[in-house]
């Protein structure tokens, strides 16, 4: 794939952009996710249709999260929950409510 003229042009991104980013101040951490190169590798194998790309993301994601989820249930870990914050609590946080 590295001839792939489409995977060149990214490479060539990751390796230039970055530094003109830092140098205008852009960005503190101007270094792109693995997002920069998958619709590369998606179109590559075929998948041009761009409505598929996220959906092939979330497909990533939640097997990251189901995997989390079958060692912690073999460890014997509680379950995680997300903190929940109201906006009652958020403004009492910021200082605009007592």
């Amino acid at each position: 794939m590295p001839s792939d003229p489409l995977f060149e042009y990214v490479n060539i991104l990751y390796d230039v952009v970055p530094d003109i980013l830092r140098e205008q101040g852009k960005a503190k951490n101007p270094w792109p996710n693995v997002d920069a190169h998958s619709g590369v590798i998606q179109w590559y194998y075929g998948l041009t249709q761009y409505d598929y790309y996220t959906v092939l993301f979330s497909i990533g994601r939640a097997l990251g999260v189901l995997s989390n989820i079958i060692w912690d249930r073999a460890l014997g870990y509680p379950l995680e929950r997300p903190k929940s914050i109201t906006t009652d609590m958020l403004e009492q946080i910021v200082g605009l409510k007592k």
